[in-house]
């Protein structure tokens, strides 16, 4: 009896088990299929493919081989890219409260003339954003448009890449962010105060409004876009974000991690007033900080490049003013942020004109170069788009969708409309904004 008993108590054990296991390749199946589902709507078929062809019984159940013939049959309708006629266009830090940022009776008429021309308020940017989406085009990585291939020792070689692959009616573009370090100068003004991480882990941003209530939420680029491409996750290619270009004299996201705040030498008169108005500074607190908020802003796909740590004009500096500043980015943002490729050159300058570099003639791309820089941008909004690849270096003009340009499409002062094929600037155009815009003044 005792015999009979344990042997049918194995048996249902054992059942119990083979329906678990059962179970368990259903679920891992279903959350492939999930999966891969995401995969290609960001246009990763050959991902979502892969990814099935991984599960257990690809080729005999009929979820997994429909799904399959549904990517496959998909990807043969998708066509390559030019990669030499993509746009890049680029922001600063986002206006939230224009009544404060265009308030010329407390700022004066230079900041608030520098502010209507170098910035973009909220409204401005999402309705860019929705009408992009709109007309077909796809945020893209800088390093999609090309294959690139490194030796033994190092050394990068890039082609273009000719299978950067989207359906038909899409686009690709490349976004990026100048400054998101909310400068002292910035305080006040309408914009947010820094980044913070909210309680689901995603990067928000602080705002302080004028009545001093503080709240968070999607208050600049990073966070509104991430948002979007959540809700628009076919916005995206393979999960692309943009390209974020630090400085670092006034420190990352918000929090001041230049060294100056930590020893009080060389302070400017903003960097000595905060730390006079803030007696519980802690600077190792304000790089821990800064630090997961890197490391956030990576996970969601976000890249970081220089932008100098002084925001230097790099047109006709000595490479030793170049290395001086290079030094101090390294100690103060690369320890932070991480080893980038990528300079983005402050206030649209560039080490060249529109021939190609060469470090053979030119000093100072040869020292960037030797910096292990290998992607270049700079500004340039005469064109739709401007965009060198060669087999060392890719370098690319990127086009300002600031009060300036909308300004100067909007009025017929600019030659060419960058944005007609990107968006309707007229219907853009924030009606807060002072005009006419002109390039005077200071942000």
């Amino acid at each position: 009896i005792l015999a009979g008993t344990s042997a049918r108590a194995k048996a249902k054990a054992e059942k119990e088990a083979e329906i678990a296991a059962e179970e368990q390749v259903i679920a891992d199946r279903r959350a492939a299929i999930s999966q891969a589902d995401v995969l290609a709507t960001q246009y990763d078929y050959d991902g979502a493919i892969a990814l099935l062809q991984e599960q257990q019984g690809y080729d005999t159940d009929s979820e997994l081989i429909n799904a399959i013939a549904k990517y496959t049959a998909v990807k043969t309708t998708l066509e390559a890219k030019d990669v030499t006629k993509v746009p890049h266009i680029f922001y600063h830090s986002l206006i939230v409260d224009t009544t404060r940022a265009f308030d010329t009776s407390k700022w004066g008429s230079d900041t608030v003339g520098g502010i209507n021309a170098w910035m973009t308020t909220i409204g401005e940017f999402d309705k860019i954003t929705q009408q992009m989406y709109d007309n077909g085009w796809v945020l893209i990585r800088m390093r999609d448009m090309v294959t690139q291939s490194t030796d033994a020792n190092g050394n990068v070689t890039f082609t273009k890449n000719t299978s950067l692959m989207l359906p038909q009616d899409k686009k690709p573009f490349v976004l990026s962010v100048d400054d998101w370090s909310y400068y002292h100068s910035y305080d006040g003004k309408g914009y947010a105060d820094k980044a913070v991480i909210d309680e689901n882990g995603d990067v928000k941003c602080q705002y302080t409004d004028a009545s001093g209530n503080v709240s968070v939420g999607d208050y600049d680029v990073v966070p509104r876009m991430n948002t979007f491409l959540k809700e628009h996750p076919d916005g995206a290619y393979k999960g692309a974000r943009g390209m974020l270009a630090m400085t670092g004299y006034n420190g990352l996201f918000g929090y001041r991690t230049d060294v100056a705040y930590k020893t009080h030498e060389n302070l400017q008169s903003d960097q000595q007033a905060f730390l006079d108005s803030h007696p519980d500074f802690n600077y190792d607190d304000e790089v821990t900080q800064a630090k997961k908020i890197a490391d956030a802003l990576k996970s969601e796909g976000w890249e970081f490049a220089c932008h100098t740590w002084g925001h230097l004009s790099v047109t006709g500096k000595s490479v030793e003013t170049l290395s001086a500043d290079q030094d101090r980015w390294q100690n103060t943002v690369a320890n932070i942020v991480g080893k980038t490729d990528t300079i983005i050159f402050a206030h649209g300058n560039d080490i060249g004109n529109w021939h190609d570099y060469d470090a053979a003639t030119n000093p100072v791309y040869a020292y960037f170069k030797s910096m292990g820089y290998n992607f270049y941008a700079n500004v340039d909004a005469s064109n739709e788009y401007w965009i060198q690849i060669r087999s060392t270096y890719l370098r690319q003009g990127r086009i300002d969708c600031d009060g300036l340009q909308m300004w100067r499409a909007k009025s017929g002062e600019a030659k060419t409309n960058v944005f007609e094929k990107l968006f309707d600037v007229n219907s853009v155009f924030d009606s807060a904004r002072p005009t006419p815009v002109s390039a005077t003044g200071k942000a």
